[in-house]
């Protein structure tokens, strides 16, 4: 093991707040994986601004998010491609809980376009991890780190961590879980899945979680019928561009269709849709469906 650079003590104004965020912050213990999966694609949309306004990141062209656990280490991890943090930024806004990367970051480029737009937080949410987790560990390359240059952040739920320097090939962070014996429930395929799906299906930045089995045409028979064959391919969650964010018209009906049949695919057509597009007095864009009523219920 790479010798220890720094110990210290996290910064909160009281020392009870861990078992507040452990057992009573959210009713729900499945919220970190939407919290964890919430951070990297932060880091991963504010790379692609400073890409946008020209700033030196590095390829930008693959950014995927991946989620993956491994059942005999008992270890849920969650890696992004996106801005990483050195040591001294781990130090920031990891250990001051509640504090808000964002409000630096737009203030930096408050003079670029579109700056304003990026929100992100880090603090309580990434905090949510240790409702179910042991241990937890970052292991980050800052974009502006030089080639392996990495931070290795560890805490075992107490108020005091370690920091030590570290090796990382790519840019970006892992956060890696030490799932605890009474969450051991998350070290499932179906159940990651599951939540993923909850609360990452419409994310702006593809999410892969394993793999899965798919069907491909692999030539022809003896009587010229096309042939299939099993492959493994990546597994992505979400649909990085839904109906809603592009233009009505450059869609057809048969868009809206197969977009409602991909949320609700036991249920028959709806009987209209309207797609809106509001300015005033907020922002809104979406497709509002008008479903079939049935006059008979069944319970």
């Amino acid at each position: 093991m790479a010798e220890v650079q720094e110990k210290g003590t996290i910064s909160i104004h009281t020392e009870n707040i861990f078992p507040i965020i452990k057992k009573f912050l959210y009713s729900d213990h499945e919220i970190f994986l939407r919290e964890l999966v919430s951070n990297a694609v932060d880091a991963t949309q504010k790379l692609r601004k400073l890409a946008a306004l020209g700033e030196n990141t590095g390829q930008t062209d693959d950014l995927r998010i991946e989620v993956s656990f491994d059942k005999d280490k008992k270890t849920i991890t969650v890696s992004d491609k996106g801005l990483g943090m050195t040591g001294e930024e781990i130090k920031k806004y990891i250990n001051q809980i509640a504090f808000s990367g964002a409000t630096e970051f737009v203030e930096k480029f408050k003079d670029k376009t579109d700056a304003k737009d990026i929100i992100g937080k880090f603090g309580l949410g990434f905090y949510s991890a240790f409702m179910v987790a042991d241990q937890v560990e970052i292991i980050s390359r800052s974009y502006k780190a030089s080639e392996d240059e990495a931070a290795r952040w560890i805490c075992d739920g107490s108020t005091e961590f370690e920091l030590f320097s570290a090796t990382k090939a790519t840019r970006g962070t892992d956060v890696i879980l030490h799932i605890n014996n009474d969450s051991e429930e998350f070290l499932d395929e179906w159940k990651l899945k599951g939540i993923l799906e909850k609360y990452g299906k419409f994310l702006p930045v593809e999410i892969q979680f394993g793999t899965k089995d798919e069907s491909v045409e692999d030539g022809t028979d003896e009587e010229g019928k096309p042939k299939y064959k099993t492959v493994k391919v990546d597994r992505i969650i979400n649909n990085t561009a839904p109906l809603w964010t592009k233009s009505p018209s450059d869609l057809k009906d048969e868009d809206y269709l197969a977009f409602y049949k991909e949320l609700y695919p036991f249920t028959e057509d709806p009987l209209f849709w309207i797609h809106l597009n509001v300015d005033y007095p907020f922002n809104l864009t979406g497709v509002l469906y008008f479903p079939k009523v049935k006059n008979d219920f069944e319970d």
